[in-house]
């Protein structure tokens, strides 16, 4: 959590992201480059900050679990981009960056100036990542991108909930997540190319394409079929059994996934080797033509086990099986704890720590979620050669925090 501990051995030590992006799926891209590496500095507004700054549970003063979920890794600087001042500080740290990413309204960069033809006259090494809605170029391209419309329109929607029920979204916001992720990869390919010809790149992302891109092969089944796959919950759609039953304390999931498994099953866990026998049962597809008939059946014997003899006995016949944790019980489990997936720091405030194993070490997280404007002063001295005087007047004046 050192901010000056060394990352020469990151892949991403000495590149530096320009984050002009708020909420999730831009946010979301800065940290996984960051997480990579990267210096990432993020322009936050002098006095409300990133609109998550006021989401979720709040852990510190001005910073919230929102927040901090997607902004470990960066330095926070306050600017007032409606001023000349702030745009001239923005401008001269896009001179020195690699990357930028921004999701402004279509349109609403050009405005200000910092659209990329505007930076990359002084920088033609600038990678320049803009994340919206919906296609730049599209008739919809002025139209806000929100992650639960999108997941709506998409299709995504559509995928989740029990059969015979409504559409669902997911638990998390997954299109904004996607979205970034994919921002990222877009990104570290177009550094990848920079090497070769010195040439930064723009580079668009629309949630949309992305919430299309992510039905994957329920999207394919669907052109293929000319209907919409039904929805089976947390059922599988073509084995059996497979998904969550409820033990006698608790849910468990099981995943049986071939009929040497269901034997197992069958013979060693439950001890029915007439399930075995029985015709309606004895494949995948008769279990799936039967699945009317088999999950109660199914149902009613599990509900007499308890969950920890019950996966005992999966594990030990070598079925994929788990339980279903709370997502505190998850986070804080020995499992979670052993891989050194949750960061602590002092305050008790935590963040989830890069999922990224690099020759064996998890990456680190080097600065927990900034306080907004907190590298303010650092920023302006050490990058921009900003006298204290000056950073003072800017401060008076409100353009930075």
């Amino acid at each position: 959590m050192d901010a000056e501990s060394a990352t020469d051995d990151l892949p991403l030590a000495g590149i530096r992201v320009l984050d002009l992006s708020r909420v999730l799926a831009g946010p979301w891209c800065a940290q996984v480059l960051g997480d990579l590496g990267a210096d990432v500095i993020k322009i936050e507004h002098p006095e409300r900050g990133d609109d998550t700054r006021d989401w979720g549970v709040p852990t510190s003063p001005g910073n919230t679990s929102y927040f901090d979920s997607v902004n470990r890794n960066k330095r926070s600087i306050g600017i007032d981009l409606a001023t000349p001042d702030g745009l001239a500080i923005v401008k001269a740290l896009a001179r020195e960056s690699d990357v930028l990413v921004q999701n402004f309204k279509t349109g609403g960069a050009e405005k200000l100036g910092l659209g990329y033809g505007d930076l990359s006259a002084e920088n033609s090494g600038l990678i320049y990542c803009s994340i919206a809605g919906y296609s730049s170029d599209g008739s919809e391209a002025g139209r806000p991108g929100y992650d639960l419309v999108v997941q709506g329109e998409s299709g995504v929607m559509a995928l989740n909930g029990e059969a015979g029920g409504p559409p669902l979204k997911f638990g998390v916001a997954a299109v904004d997540l996607f979205t970034g992720q994919f921002a990222a990869q877009a990104v570290l390919a177009a550094l990848y190319q920079r090497e070769r010809t010195g040439r930064g790149k723009t580079i668009d992302l629309a949630l949309f394409d992305c919430g299309v891109a992510l039905t994957s092969y329920y999207g394919l089944e669907a052109l293929a079929r000319g209907i919409d796959p039904p929805r089976y919950g947390n059922a599988h759609p073509s084995i059996v059994p497979y998904g969550v039953f409820e033990a006698g304390d608790g849910p468990v999931v099981i995943t049986v996934g071939n009929n040497g498994q269901y034997r197992r099953f069958c013979e060693q866990v439950l001890e029915r080797p007439d399930w075995v026998a029985d015709p309606r049962f004895a494949t995948n597809l008769d279990r799936s033509r039967n699945r009317a008939a088999f999950i109660p059946v199914l149902e009613a014997e599990l509900a007499k086990w308890e969950r920890a003899p019950l996966i005992a006995r999966l594990r030990a016949a070598g079925i994929p099986c788990g339980e279903v944790m709370g997502l505190r019980e998850a986070l804080t489990c020995d499992r979670a704890q052993e891989a050194g997936l949750v960061v602590t720091a002092p305050g008790n405030a935590h963040v989830i720590a890069p999922p990224y194993r690099l020759d064996g070490r998890r990456l680190p997280v080097r600065r927990m979620p900034p306080g907004l404007g907190d590298s303010s002063a650092e920023i302006l001295a050490e990058e921009l050669d900003y006298p204290e005087g000056a950073r003072d007047a800017l401060r008076v004046k409100g353009v930075v925090r």
